[in-house]
């Protein structure tokens, strides 16, 4: 039945994509259950139906089966008159109501089997529609687990993305791609940054020898006072 498929899926699957999917999964859930009810419904109709059926063959049978008794008793009462033509017309009658009542016998059987068949299928529906019903409200339930587990993740992830602590490392980040680009220009500009590195060390030490000489200087200046 096609409700059942569609509950089926339903119950398999992903919590998540069912609530991406669906733009109101309690709304949806509510409506398959309506569908269930009246699927339930039409079936109990053909129930109904089947057993006024079944009422009717056995009231044939039941006519056709009088309908032996009396021309038997008639075909006996002919006979007992000596009027041999009327007992075998009586008889006659008598088995053509015989050969009716077992072909509707027959058909009153096969009709009480489908009719047990239907009763089963209404038992089966009115079990499946119980539980769809308390799948439903587990469903619901973790449904709401589920969006609200989704929202408190989100919360966190704009928290994570707005605290001190990322804009720390936003401006971190920001200082060194300024500093590479900044490389870079002097790469481009034929600045060597380890050639450039060794200059002013160079410098230094250069800086270094002249303060040594001229302290020496100084010192022999004071002494020939």
């Amino acid at each position: 039945m096609k409700w059942l498929t569609q509950f089926s899926l339903i119950m398999r699957s992903n919590l998540t994509t069912l609530k991406d999917k669906i733009e109101d999964p309690e709304k949806t859930l509510h409506q398959l259950l309506i569908d269930m009810e009246e699927e339930l419904d039409s079936v109990r109709s053909r129930v109904a139906e089947a057993v006024a059926d079944e009422i009717q063959m056995r009231q044939r049978t039941e006519r056709e089966r009088a309908d032996v008794t009396k021309w038997s008793d008639r075909a006996t009462q002919a006979l007992k008159r000596n009027d041999e033509t009327t007992a075998r017309a009586a008889l006659d009658q008598k088995l053509s109501a015989l050969q009716r009542a077992e072909r509707f016998e027959q058909e009153l059987g096969r009709q009480q089997k489908d009719v047990l068949k239907l009763q089963d299928s209404v038992r089966d529906l009115e079990d499946k529609i119980r539980q769809a019903k308390q799948k439903k409200t587990l469903l619901t339930a973790r449904l709401a687990r589920a969006e609200s587990s989704q929202k408190i993740h989100d919360v966190m992830e704009r928290s994570a993305s707005q605290s001190a602590f990322a804009q720390f490392n936003r401006l971190e980040e920001k200082v060194d791609r300024q500093e590479a680009l900044s490389e870079a220009w002097d790469r481009m500009d034929g600045k060597d940054p380890d050639a450039m590195e060794l200059e002013r060390k160079l410098d230094a030490a250069e800086r270094s020898d002249r303060l040594a000489e001229e302290l020496a200087q100084l010192k022999a200046s004071v002494a020939g006072i």
